[in-house]
């Protein structure tokens, strides 16, 4: 159990049978009334996210969760299979608990948010950026640049990121993972 003095980005709440991270937080003291504070939280399992408010010092049940850090293999008809960095096991996990499975390589490390009471994996936290080789673009033309204007492009994973004109094909480019957006070229 926590209260609400205990806030802090990133800790994980019981809520209505539901795993939640909090997002953000603001405690709020108005002229008038007691006071509460504010939170915007995002369900670890279903991705939702929740405006809620609480009173000061109210009594909140908290979630054990680990980060545990994993190797990405291989992705076959069962799911994403991954390993353990400290003991070498594997463990294979649904699309489903992947945010931007599309950006996964093989030999990507990874964290892997797992329930510490049930042992079972909540989501999987790819690092913010990650490099990808361009396999296929169109050529930009050669003039076009007075606008901000992007082309699609194909990673070596698959997926489609949209990138500036001046970009080609064979070039490594950081990409964003929490938006899935072209950040800048790797050198």
């Amino acid at each position: 159990m926590a209260s609400t003095s205990d806030f802090k980005n990133g800790l994980c709440l019981i809520i209505n049978n539901d795993i939640y991270t909090i997002v953000e937080f603001q405690h709020v003291k108005p002229g008038k009334g007691p006071a509460f504070v504010r939170t915007k939280m995002k369900g670890i399992t279903s991705g939702k996210t929740l405006d809620k408010t609480f009173n000061a010092g109210e009594k909140i049940e908290t979630a054990r969760v680990e980060k545990r850090p994993h190797q990405f293999l291989y992705a076959d008809d069962m799911g994403y299979n991954f390993m353990d960095t400290n003991n070498f096991e594997q463990i294979s996990i649904e699309e489903k608990l992947i945010d931007r499975a599309n950006l996964l390589k093989d030999g990507q490390f990874v964290d892997i948010l797992i329930h510490d009471e049930t042992e079972t994996p909540l989501a999987v936290e790819l690092p913010p950026f990650v490099e990808l080789m361009i396999t296929y673009t169109e050529p930009g033309i050669k003039g076009d640049t007075a606008t901000n204007a992007l082309k699609a492009a194909t990673v070596e994973t698959g997926a489609t990121v949209m990138v500036p004109l001046f970009v080609e094909q064979d070039i490594m480019i950081k990409v964003d993972t929490r938006d899935g957006s072209y950040s800048e070229r790797v050198k």
